[in-house]
């Protein structure tokens, strides 16, 4: 088997199952594909959504944190706060682009376990920093050490599932974003209440959301639990156990689901993970109209989320608050997030070729919120809060993107680059949106919102650029297989190999882009 390998120029990490494929017929396959999908639904899918609710959760933090005393315990008033928020981004864009290399050479689930611990640690380091310096320096490793989390899970997704089935999947684990909206304002809200203890109420926030991070740390690389459900009448066992790194090493598949789970993503045409870096393919990548204009969309989205994400307690406040309903109130934000992003995620994957719309159109609901809180005056807070409450949806054209990174770009190397081009400028995006707001303008603050309503423009235009290149490209590949007097299908068969002999979508002519 490895002498074929060889000769067929495989480096994918799969490729041994790959070559397993036609020992089973077409109907073997197709009987097991469901099984697989269903497993991997019931065991990939909850530890990736729970991991990203703690990510976007241990984010948050500094939101809840700034509610209470933080701001003047450290002795962050001025435009401290801002940088406070902003140096976890500089962390962020430092780490992007390593971190990327290093989910292309080591092995994914045992690297995105070892970030979550660590991350744990830094968070519950946070309830004993005492000044300015020292919380820059954990809220600048913290950044460092959470810049692999996303690109990780969009790489688990992406060698798991079909590109059909990617965008809603995709859109879950994000909508999950609301979720650690809901429970860190309840959370926030909930400490916010106690006051016989020693700790505050922010070094609490940090305390107890660490811990929560160090627990599923534990189970994420932790041995396997029996766990057993009644489903139809049956006594269904499965194991839940660490992430595995692909299905060459995933306990809760047999051998040939193995193989099966091979065989369903192999229509990617983009392999499963190979780990030779490929100095052309960098070049590639650089070159890339897709890549920019993806880029350029990340860099809007960073502005957007860098400013919502840490001042929306801020903001509130500013509507005539108190502190800890400002807390609360963030709530409804988390609820929106939560339904909207997923139900993005169904019309991309069931709508032909309407990702791109899909963003530009889910843009326009939290543009209106913008326009609103701009044009509305103070005395109509209850209509400024649920201006604000729409700003969650910005989770739905970052996810989309992502999407259309994994689905678009092929070759391990081009793809890491691309990838971590996309965090690069997206880090750098949240710096400029967390500085964008200057306290001097509470509770107003019309430059940033300004800036943010910009920034939603600018992602319309850029995603109705990808989405008409991208048509042009796949037109034009298609009058090349009709030239070449090639069939479809034997078009596609060369594209899948191709993928995991780790061709890029501009090397593999097969290749077809989905809009």
């Amino acid at each position: 088997m490895a002498t074929t390998k060889e000769a067929e120029g495989l480096r994918d990490v799969a490729a041994d199952l790959y070559l397993e494929i036609n020992q089973y017929s077409p109907e073997e396959l197709a009987a097991e594909r469901k099984i697989v999908r269903r497993k991997l639904d019931r065991i990939i899918m909850p530890i990736i959504c729970i991991t990203y609710c703690l990510q976007f959760l241990d984010k948050l933090s500094l939101n809840y944190a700034a509610a209470y005393t933080f701001i003047p315990d450290l002795h962050l008033e001025g435009h401290r706060y801002s940088w406070v928020a902003a140096i976890f981004n500089f962390g962020y864009l430092f780490w992007a682009l390593p971190a990327n290399f290093l989910i292309q050479r080591l092995p994914i689930g045992k690297l995105t376990g070892t970030m979550i611990f660590i991350w744990s640690v830094l968070l519950v380091s946070h309830v004993g920093a005492k000044n300015y310096a020292g919380i820059l320096v954990l809220r600048f490793l913290l950044g460092c050490f959470e810049a692999g989390i996303s690109p990780s899970i969009m790489n688990i997704v992406a060698m798991w599932y079909t590109r059909a089935e990617q965008p809603w999947r995709m859109c879950i684990f994000l909508g999950f974003n609301g979720m650690s909206t809901i429970v860190g304002s309840l959370l926030g809200f909930g400490l916010g209440h106690v006051n016989d203890i020693a700790l505050k109420s922010w070094q609490l926030i940090f305390l107890v959301i660490g811990l929560l991070n160090f627990v599923w740390s534990v189970v994420f690389v932790g041995p396997p639990i029996m766990l057993h459900c009644w489903e139809k009448s049956a006594n269904l066992s499965f194991q839940l156990t660490f992430m595995p790194d692909s299905a060459a090493n995933a306990r809760f598949l047999t051998h040939k689901q193995r193989v099966v789970a091979v065989e369903r993503i192999s229509k990617n045409m983009t392999g499963v993970k190979t780990k030779q870096y490929k100095p052309k393919q960098i070049v590639e990548a650089l070159l890339d109209i897709k890549v920019w204009l993806l880029v350029l969309i990340g860099f809007a989205t960073g502005i957007i989320n860098g400013g919502v994400s840490n001042f929306g307690s801020a903001l509130i406040k500013g509507f005539g608050f108190s502190s800890i309903d400002a807390t609360l109130l963030q709530l409804p934000n988390g609820v929106i997030e939560f339904l909207v992003v997923p139900t993005c995620g169904l019309i991309a994957t069931f709508g032909k070729n309407v990702r791109c719309l899909t963003i530009m159109v889910v843009c326009l609901i939290p543009l209106g919120g913008l326009l609103g809180i701009r044009l509305t005056s103070l005395e109509h807070r209850w209509a400024l809060v649920g201006s604000s409450w729409l700003q969650g949806v910005v989770g739905a054209p970052i996810i989309l993107v992502w999407n259309l990174l994994t689905t678009n770009i092929a070759g391990h190397t081009k793809r890491s680059v691309a990838n971590g081009m996309w965090f690069l400028f997206y880090a750098a995006g949240n710096i400029a949106g967390a500085n964008i707001f200057n306290t001097k303008e509470a509770p107003r603050y019309f430059s940033a919102l300004t800036g943010l309503i910009v920034s939603y423009c600018g992602i319309i235009l850029l995603a109705a650029m990808l989405w008409v290149y991208m048509v042009w490209e796949n037109r034009r590949r298609d009058g090349l297989v009709t030239a070449g007097q090639q069939t479809v299908r034997d078009a596609e068969e060369q594209a899948v190999l191709e993928g995991f002999r780790d061709r890029t979508d501009k090397e593999n002519l097969g290749f077809r882009y989905s809009l």
